[in-house]
């Protein structure tokens, strides 16, 4: 079976954190990679209560410039340097992503460096094409360069290990042959590639966090395994969503709805909502029933 995804949260709430809620971070971990989406404040101390390790990111993906999914950034800077963190850390990000990092450079005296490359993802592309998984960019809307964000893992063809357990073939470079569609022959036998290998279907997590309704959503989440969702508003507040340029829980679920999608976590949700968290869900399960409403430190695997 393929390696698989896991998706920790360790910041779920909007603007302002509340006591059981941090702002807003979640962690992607896929092999070795281990990618942090936005930053909010407090996030390094995050990772340490959920025991998780901050010298193993590889790559921070910045949704937008606003408060409180970027002040966490200097302190886990600062923390990654006086750790030894001994990779280069690639950032990413909408336009002006270069002119604020350089602004947090300037702005505290860092104790150590390590190596840092910024990118700003300013069209709607596949930034980061590897051969194993790939990672896109959506423009929204929130009244900010804002992206959204979706990590693929490639369709794959594997070995049945079971099948393979019960023939006489041995591990190697024959299985590659099979895994590239090739009958092969061992031992005077021959060996059909359709009767060893098996093809797992690409898995999509989508990130929407911050935005207004708009009509790039749906078809850029399409089919998502696991579609993040900002609902930062019940539907109640339609109007001020709209003003703040946000999602009510409702319009995330229609969303998912729309886009097929198998999964949808609510998150970023605003702190009026903190003795009554369940509206959110319920509005949300009524249109799409699969829906789930997060909690920091908990973790999905895809």
């Amino acid at each position: 079976m393929a390696e698989k995804i896991k998706i920790t949260f360790l910041g779920t709430s909007d603007s302002i954190p509340t006591s059981d809620r941090n702002h807003t971070s979640i962690l992607l971990n896929y092999k070795e990679e281990h990618i942090l989406v936005d930053c909010g404040e407090g996030t390094q101390r995050q990772f340490r209560k959920a025991n998780l390790n901050p010298c193993k990111i590889t790559r921070l993906l910045i949704t937008h410039w606003h408060g409180d999914h970027v002040l966490g950034i200097p302190g886990m800077l600062q923390t990654l340097a006086l750790s030894g963190y001994n990779k280069t850390l690639m950032v990413y990000g909408p336009k002006g992503t270069k002119k604020f990092m350089n602004a947090i450079f300037n702005t505290f005296i860092f104790v150590e460096k390590f190596p840092i490359k910024v990118f700003e993802i300013d069209k709607n592309r596949k930034f980061i094409d590897t051969p194993e998984f790939y990672i896109e960019s959506e423009k929204m809307t929130h009244g900010v360069p804002c992206n959204a964000y979706a990590f693929v893992r490639k369709e794959q063809i594997r070995i049945n290990k079971e099948k393979l357990k019960k023939s006489e073939l041995p591990s190697s470079p024959l299985l590659k042959k099979l895994k590239d569609g090739k009958d092969i022959l061992y031992n005077g036998k021959k060996y059909l590639a359709k009767d060893f290998t098996f093809k797992e279907h690409d898995k999509k997590i989508s990130f929407v966090l911050d935005t207004s309704m708009n009509k790039k959503i749906v078809p850029f989440v399409k089919n998502s395994d696991l579609l993040i969702c900002e609902s930062t508003f019940s539907s109640e507040f339609d109007d001020r969503a709209k003003e703040y340029n946000h999602l009510t829980s409702k319009q995330a679920a229609q969303i998912a709805k729309k886009a097929k999608a198998k999964k949808l976590i609510l998150t970023h949700t605003s702190q009026r909502y903190k003795k009554d968290m369940k509206k959110l869900l319920y509005e949300a399960k009524k249109v799409f029933k699969n829906s789930v409403l997060v909690r920091d430190f908990e973790s999905f695997i895809v």
